[in-house]
Parts: C-alpha cells; sequence; structure tokens
C-alpha cells in the first residue's frame, strides 16, 4: 500500500483519474475473487476479511476503496448472493477477474435514503422488460460493463414492488452523464443515468418478481460494514500523517509532538479510530457467523464515519496551515471523509434504524 497506492492518491484526486494501475494490481492479487463463490471463478473469503481490505485500501486512497467496495459489495456480491446459476455463470467469473467494473444503480434525485421511493419504471414487453427513469449519484456507472439496476413495477407499492436487474452496458436507451464538483474522493466516478426504453432480457431478472426490496436491503447492510472500514481507513490515514508531521514540525523551537495539546489530540484520534475498528470488526464477524448485524452495521457506520470526519479535521489542525492547501494529505482526507456519513444511508437515517431496533426489542 505505501509503495503502491500512497504515492499515486493526490495525482488521482486532483486529476479526477480513475486509478486504473491499482485497480490491475488489485486484479492481480485476487481481491476481486474475495469471498465470492469458487464454483464461478471466487475464493474463499469472509465479510472480515473485506473489511480489513477496504481499510486498508482507503488508508491508501479513498477512491480506490470506494470503486473496490461499490464493485465486490454492491454488484458482484448482488449476483452471488441472489442470481440464479445461470446469471452468475454469465456473469460473476469476468466480475472476479475484473474484467468488467460492477455498479448498483439505486439512488434517484427524490429517493436516497428512502429507497421505496424509487420511480425507475419496469414494465414486461417481448421477451423481457424495459426501463424507464433516472438514477443519481450513481458509482463506478462511467466504467462499469454491469450495472444491477432497481426499479418498481408501480411507485404507489413502495418497496412491494421493486425487482431487480442485471444490465450490460453500454446499451442502447441509456445515457450516463457524470456528475462534476465533488467534494471528495474525486478519483472515483458519479453518475447520472437516464433510461428510454432500455431493454433488460428476461433472464436477467434477479429473483424473485416484486422482491426487489429484500434482497437490496440485504446488500446494504453488508455495503456498511464495508462504509465503516472506508472511514476507519481514512481515520488512520488522518492518524498516521499527523504523528509523522508532528515529529518533524518544529515551533517555537521544540516539536510540536513534544506539546501536550498536540498529545492529546493523537491520543484521542487514536483511542476513537480503535473503538470504530473493534465495532465495525466485530459487525462483521457476527455477519460471516450468520447473526443478526443490521444494528450493529448502522452502529458501526454511524460511529466510524464520525471517527473519520472528526480525525480528518484534526489531522488539518495539527498540519496547521499546510494542511488547508492541496496536495497536502491531511486537506485530501478532509474532503474524502465527508462522503461516509452520507452514502449508503446518511448519519441521521442509521440514528433512526439503531433507534427502531432498540425500541422493537
Amino acid at each position: 500500500m505505501d509503495r503502491e497506492l500512497i504515492p499515486h492518491a493526490s495525482r488521482y484526486d486532483v486529476n479526477e483519474e480513475f486509478p486504473s494501475d491499482a485497480m490491475s494490481k488489485l486484479s492481480k492479487m485476487g481481491l476481486f475473487r474475495l469471498s465470492i463463490d469458487e464454483n464461478y471463478g471466487g475464493v474463499e473469503g469472509s465479510n472480515l476479511h473485506l473489511a480489513i481490505v477496504t481499510e486498508e485500501l482507503a488508508r491508501g486512497c479513498a477512491s480506490t476503496a470506494v470503486i473496490y467496495a461499490t464493485h465486490l459489495s454492491l454488484c458482484t456480491k448482488y449476483i452471488d448472493l441472489f442470481g440464479s446459476h445461470k446469471q452468475k455463470a454469465s456473469y460473476l467469473p469476468n466480475l472476479v477477474a475484473s474484467n468488467v467494473l460492477g455498479a448498483l444503480a439505486l439512488t434517484e434525485a427524490d429517493a436516497g435514503s428512502d429507497v421505496a421511493s424509487i420511480k425507475t419504471l419496469v414494465t414486461d414487453t417481448k421477451g423481457g422488460f424495459l426501463i424507464n427513469g433516472s438514477k443519481h449519484f450513481i458509482t463506478n456507472a462511467k466504467e462499469a460493463g454491469i450495472i444491477i439496476v432497481v426499479a418498481t413495477r408501480n411507485p404507489s407499492l413502495g418497496s412491494k414492488g421493486m425487482e431487480t436487474f442485471i444490465l450490460e452496458t453500454p446499451c442502447e436507451g441509456l445515457t450516463i452523464t457524470p456528475q462534476k464538483g465533488k467534494l471528495g474522493v474525486r478519483a472515483s466516478s458519479t453518475c447520472e443515468l437516464n433510461f428510454n426504453n432500455v431493454f433488460i432480457p428476461k433472464d436477467n431478472r434477479i429473483g424473485r418478481p416484486y422482491k426487489g426490496f429484500p434482497m437490496t436491503m440485504q446488500v446494504l447492510d453488508t455495503g456498511r460494514i464495508l462504509i465503516a472500514a472506508q472511514a476507519l481507513g481514512i481515520a488512520q490515514m488522518a492518524l498516521d500523517a499527523s504523528i509523522q508531521y508532528s515529529r518533524h514540525r518544529k515551533a517555537f523551537g521544540n516539536l510540536i509532538s513534544e506539546f501536550q495539546t498536540i498529545q492529546n489530540m493523537l491520543a484521542n484520534m487514536a483511542t476513537d479510530i480503535e473503538a470504530a475498528r473493534l465495532l465495525t470488526y466485530r459487525c462483521a464477524s457476527l455477519s460471516d457467523y450468520n447473526q443478526p448485524f443490521k444494528t450493529e452495521a448502522s452502529m458501526a457506520k454511524l460511529f466510524a464515519s464520525k471517527v473519520a470526519v472528526e480525525s480528518a479535521s484534526q489531522a488539518v489542525q495539527i498540519h496547521g496551515g499546510v494542511g488547508y492547501f492541496a496536495p497536502n494529505v491531511a486537506e485530501r482526507l478532509y474532503r474524502d471523509a465527508k462522503i461516509t456519513e452520507i452514502y449508503e444511508g446518511t448519519s441521521e437515517i442509521q440514528r433512526i434504524l439503531i433507534a427502531r431496533s432498540l425500541l422493537n426489542q
């Protein structure tokens, strides 16, 4: 990581450059195969393994971690968990070999955390289905060759009308428009998708009719573990960079690492990071042993993202003026951290889910 990713992270960010070299090396290491059925080219692995890999990637480059986690947990894993044998045989070998990149098209302009409010419509047609509507803020869409599309039979049905489909891209009727001006994770693409009578073959519906919501929620629950892991990696790099800087920066004739205020900041950062790590790893382990983990996933994402934002802010403070300017690592981490409090369910949504679980016990 220190050799292959960290030295290039700033360039990826400044140029909004897809990290092709990093993705190629991850593929050669077999990390895209992790936790996917061995019968389709995967290798044995667990959600804990995925969390550790994602954390380490985020320590080096948050954008690379986002691309990796989206591809594996939101697309490849979706097919691995719920796809038919034919779907798995058709798509998983290329996904685990990273011959194609994967994405999940779920979020819409008026349906973010409120997933059941999606309006992208699916209708039957000869030989398959037609998709009409639009999606927003879709990670990996620009580069993706396979997109899991979540649509509804009727918006009035809410969660009971949702279905999911495998879409190969490029395809007729689909327009993908990059969304510019992101605060952070700039090396990952984020796009708007417009569907105009996009045809999907009948064999490409995942699972049974009207059962898209529970499948999607299960995938998102696991995805939240990896968002927590991403936040951990950002926070850890904020701490590492702060320690390194404080050991070399002098003020008033002394290293700033000798100042008790700086020491207190570092100690608090380290303690919070370790607490978030234990919460995240425990949640991943619960899921690996088929124990209930939905509430713990919300807790892990809520706390780890908070720690990431606070640690990145402290890193800027410790670096002082130099930390406020690009391409300083503290400046990039400060921007990258914020998204962990937003996507795959905002912090406010996580609190609602946690409270609901507690009150329903």
